[in-house]
């Protein structure tokens, strides 16, 4: 299995940046059905799944929240620890026993800032990540609610 590009990015770091981050990463294990977060409460935290599966999903007035995307093995889980106010922008469930790197938002932010090389590669990681996951989220949301949905494009 070819690692994901949210890892591969990871491993794009310098190897003394790279160390530097896993150093501040403990392990982690949730079962299934897990609410690791709850979108816009307070992203103190973020993942790295070693094994399992997680979903991601936004409230939706009226319906059940969508199912964004499901995540697995090397995926990188939560970026709004990143971004001023540090709110989580949607919610994430297991829907398998999950065995993950866990890293304190905090801790992250301050080596961050501290090591500006650092800073900018885990920047460009995370939003990389951002990227992918918008995209993802509105081809979900138009395949769900669009007439049409996402069309050709999507």
């Amino acid at each position: 299995m070819n690692a994901s590009p949210t890892f591969t990015r990871l491993r794009a770091l310098p190897v003394e940046h790279r160390e530097h981050l896993m150093r501040l990463a403990r392990e982690v294990s949730f079962p299934q059905g897990t609410r690791l977060f709850e979108e816009g409460r307070r992203a103190d935290r973020f993942w790295i799944i070693r094994t399992g599966t997680i979903t991601l999903d936004l409230r939706v007035p009226g319906r059940r929240a969508a199912v964004i995307e499901t995540l697995g093995h090397n995926e990188l889980i939560g970026w709004s620890w990143l971004f001023q106010p540090h709110i989580w922008h949607l919610g994430a469930e297991t829907t398998s026993p999950v065995r993950a790197f866990e890293f304190d938002a905090e801790e992250v932010r301050t080596m961050c800032q501290d090591d500006p090389v650092l800073g900018m590669a885990v920047a460009e990681w995370v939003g990389d990540t951002v990227a992918r996951r918008l995209r993802s989220a509105r081809t979900r949301l138009l395949d769900l609610y669009a007439p049409y949905g996402s069309g050709p494009f999507g």
